[in-house]
């Protein structure tokens, strides 16, 4: 039986940063030397993902100073001559006043359950993000607070060790396949993709378009 729902943030929550990112390449694109903004946007990815997927333990580091080090990398790349700082605080300004999707208070509103936040984002910055949007969930878990980011398990189990359940009486929701279903789903917490824009669902996968449909799941 489901006792609790984590839930990720950005992206399942309120809106990931992508249009930030996309003025920020055309700044780059437009200050540099790339051919493409896909090009810009594709050598930032690959920077960053390779800073997270080290970041964790000894080696840890806060998504505000991962991006700053990618960005700085990116335009170094580029022969960029815009400043690093500005172009980061952009994005850490849409962190902390993300847009809301619409459903995502109605299922607040609805939910039986307690709603425990599991989030990559920063404590600080969710903090500031739940105000702003006036959420109260019944906990929040960063990856500052385990030193580690999804789809590694030590966040999960503190998750749980806050919830104070069991990996079978929780049900997870997050936007991404790999840091959100698999993550969860390697310690046995039941999970659901939140789909919003309908690719193709994978086999084994149980998705949903938006979050008050999981109302309709056999979880609840």
């Amino acid at each position: 039986m489901v006792k609790a729902v984590f839930l990720d943030f950005y992206g399942t929550v309120v809106h990931e940063d992508g249009d930030v990112i996309d003025k920020i390449t055309r700044i780059i694109m437009s200050t540099g030397q790339a051919s493409d903004r896909a090009q810009i946007g594709a050598f930032w990815w690959q920077e960053f993902q390779t800073l997270y997927m080290n970041s964790y333990g000894d080696t840890f580091e806060t998504q505000r100073e991962l991006e700053y080090r990618s960005l700085k990398k990116t335009l170094q790349e580029f022969g960029s001559d815009a400043d690093a700082g500005e172009l980061g605080g952009m994005m850490f300004e849409h962190w902390v006043k993300p847009p809301i999707f619409e459903d995502s208070r109605e299922f607040f509103e609805r939910c039986p359950l307690p709603i425990y936040i599991v989030s990559n984002i920063d404590t600080k910055d969710i903090q500031s993000a739940l105000a702003y949007h006036r959420l109260k969930p019944a906990g929040v878990i960063t990856s500052e607070d385990v030193r580690s980011y999804k789809p590694r398990e030590e966040i999960f189990r503190l998750a749980l060790h806050t919830a104070g359940l069991d990996a079978g009486e929780v049900l997870h929701i997050g936007d991404s396949l790999g840091s959100d279903v698999r993550g969860a789903g390697a310690l046995g917490i039941h999970a659901l993709w939140l789909n919003r824009s309908g690719r193709d669902v994978p086999e084994g996968v149980v998705s949903i378009g938006n979050l008050p449909e999981a109302f309709r799941t056999s979880f609840f």
